[in-house]
């Protein structure tokens, strides 16, 4: 399960992540707090979101462009100086009374024109540190390492933002990106595995897109992704709104919703890191069944059992996650890596600006159970969907039976099953 961690250099940006992650956790919920303190508007919190990944839709393409072409250590090194400035920025404002709604509008944006390239050569750069052989586990393990801090961050920030109010939360996050830093200056290039850069040339974005869009598994399993982020992830806009409309509560059991959440999510991350291969009816089981546990918690009657519930969708809802990321970067050649991956993580962190205010427009309108359950609804229907169109692809079948006294669900070659049904 943590095999990736004998490579010293990835337990150096492991190590740092973890930091700079809790740190990053603690700002999301003290971002999405203090705009729904200054405007008492579940929109308001909506386009914070979509500010902060709107960057990412605009440019990310762009972003994989430059990482295919750079030192991702060195844009590392920029991008993670850059996010953490803005954290501490942001804290000063808080902290000396003179905070505005636009402020928090504009360092959202300031960190998605950060991440448009942090994000795609993070993602790449893991292959660079562990090579082919572990970077199945070592993707899981970022998965749970995130999902580690977003299981201590919220229950800080919830802490901190009772205790001594937003501003010490974004002051922690700026100053966590000390760690990632050191980690990076740390490492030994001569232990990194050797990629070669793409020259500067024109057509290279082209290029990315023709490249996805030559491989079915590649592009179903984006377009599966983007559904899923786009609707069923808004949980900023949701999990506020239940903690301060529905349920009449604050800001700790706001944390309470996102700590929950982030167990079953570390969870995922680690049963994936466990599974060692990424298999295509993992990432649409798993996608239907966060879309339908979404549509049961928005039907949740008590804080209780709707704070349960966040447990098994954080589960599955990492378990999509991984599952596509890591078949994205292993079904991608190294040279074309950070155009894809950012591809991904354009269309996975990019569809917020388009989710998000939807989002929080349906629950302004009609309640914030009509907006997680329609977002639960579009996320199963679109699974179900891509995943017959998949099946079909590869001339596949869904074969139904029983293994050893237990339901067994799979899908297998069209000729297999006619064999099996004339041999019967």
């Amino acid at each position: 399960m943590f095999s990736s961690l004998k490579v010293r250099n990835y337990r150096l940006f492991f190590a740092g992540q973890v930091v700079s992650n809790i740190g990053t956790w603690m700002q999301r919920i003290a971002q999405d707090w203090l705009v729904l303190s200054l405007t008492g508007s579940a929109t308001a919190v909506g386009v914070t979101t979509a500010l902060q990944f709107l960057p990412m839709l605009l440019f990310g393409l762009y972003g994989g462009v430059l990482v295919d072409r750079l030192s991702k250590r060195r844009a590392l090194l920029f991008t993670q100086s850059a996010m953490g400035a803005t954290g501490i920025a942001l804290a000063v404002l808080t902290l000396s009374g003179h905070v505005q709604v636009w402020h928090v509008y504009l360092a959202a944006f300031a960190v998605g024109l950060a991440t448009v390239v942090d994000n795609p050569a993070r993602q790449s750069f893991v292959s660079e540190m562990v090579g082919p052989g572990q970077l199945q586990n070592a993707v899981s393990l970022n998965s749970a390492n995130f999902q580690s801090a977003r299981l201590i961050g919220p229950a800080v920030a919830g802490v901190m933002i009772t205790g001594v109010g937003t501003g010490w939360a974004f002051l922690a996050n700026g100053l966590s990106f000390v760690a990632p830093l050191v980690g990076l200056l740390m490492m030994r290039s001569r232990e990194l595995y050797v990629v070669e850069r793409a020259p500067r040339g024109k057509g290279q974005l082209r290029e990315g897109l023709q490249y996805v869009a030559g491989r079915p598994e590649l592009i179903w399993t984006i377009v599966l992704v983007g559904f899923v982020s786009t609707f069923g992830f808004n949980f900023p806009v949701y999990l506020s709104a239940f903690a301060d409309d529905v349920f009449h509560a604050g800001a700790g059991s706001y944390s309470l919703f996102n700590t929950v959440m982030a167990v079953g999510s570390l969870a995922g991350a680690l049963l994936a890191a466990r599974r060692g291969t990424a298999r295509m009816r993992v990432l649409v089981v798993g996608a239907v069944a966060f879309g339908t546990l979404e549509i049961v918690a928005a039907l949740a009657p008590s804080l209780w059992l709707f704070a349960l519930l966040m447990a098994p969708i954080g589960m599955f809802g990492m378990t999509v996650n991984v599952t596509a990321n890591t078949s994205v970067q292993m079904g991608t050649d190294p040279a074309m890596r950070g155009r894809v991956m950012a591809l991904y993580m354009m269309v996975f962190m990019g569809g917020s600006p388009i989710g998000a205010p939807i989002a929080g427009w349906i629950t302004d309108a009609y309640g914030v159970r009509a907006g997680l359950a329609a977002g639960g609804a579009i996320a199963a229907v679109a699974a179900v969907t891509i995943g017959l169109v998949l099946a079909r692809v590869g001339n596949l079948r869904l074969s139904v039976g029983w293994n050893r006294g237990h339901p067994h669900v799979r899908f297998v070659p069209r000729e297999a099953q006619e064999q099996l049904a004339a041999a019967a």
